[in-house]
């Protein structure tokens, strides 16, 4: 099993490798926050485990095995923000820490048994898909609202970005996953859109906060 700093990087290389299968150096420094010299030598010895494939000078890229042991780690991280906000009553913006320190726990038995008991769920509270025990992770192709015409209905499913500003943000303004939402009007010079859902109508909300919402027409 991969050590905690292991796992960090192979989570690290699996959110790059969703954007794009050759891997700098320097990216992957960069999101660590680590140097470079410290992140070639791990490269190296995740190079010897498998885990990844890298020459001098060439880009990374995530093996097969180095893929399933990034999602293994990601579904105790998602499976731990489930638990803690169905289960211990956590607030969405108040998990992600916690699971950080949970994720690197080697006892399976533990996240099997958190499985269970929240009912196998898909996704975690942000609507992330959980991998199953075999690294396996079904991807739903949601689009953005900011995709949708006027007069569109459609439901909150998942989030682009689960940081604690933007979570507090969308508590204060009452949506949550499964808010229906209907598009009342687009704004065609600064792609802001007017909305309306539960009790609110004539919401506004910018380009940026319409693009971290992931929605499916109704």
């Amino acid at each position: 099993m991969p050590t905690q700093a292991k796992e960090n990087y192979l989570k690290a290389l699996y959110h790059l490798h969703l954007k794009n299968v050759e891997i700098s150096l320097s990216e992957l420094s960069e999101n660590l926050g680590i140097s470079k010299p410290s992140v070639n030598n791990m490269i190296k010895i995740m190079h010897q485990k498998g885990w990844v494939k890298y020459k001098k000078y060439k880009p990374i890229k995530l093996t097969q095995e180095g893929k399933i042991n990034a999602a293994l780690v990601i579904r105790k991280h998602r499976l731990s923000e489930m638990f803690l906000s169905q289960v211990m009553g956590f607030g969405w913006e108040e998990v992600h820490d916690i699971a950080e320190e949970l994720e690197h726990l080697d006892t399976e038995i533990l996240f099997d048994r958190m499985d269970e008991l929240l009912g196998f769920p898909t996704v975690d509270p942000h609507g992330s898909p959980i991998p199953n025990k075999n690294g396996e992770i079904e991807n739903h192709n949601y689009k953005s609202i900011s995709e949708y015409g006027a007069g569109t209905k459609v439901v909150l499913k998942a989030l682009r970005d689960s940081s604690t500003d933007f979570l507090l943000f969308l508590d204060k303004k009452e949506i949550q996953l499964g808010t229906q939402i209907l598009i009342q009007h687009l704004e065609s010079f600064d792609k802001s859109m007017t909305i309306s859902y539960g009790r609110f109508s004539d919401q506004v909300l910018s380009s940026s906060i319409s693009n971290r919402l992931f929605v499916e027409p109704i």
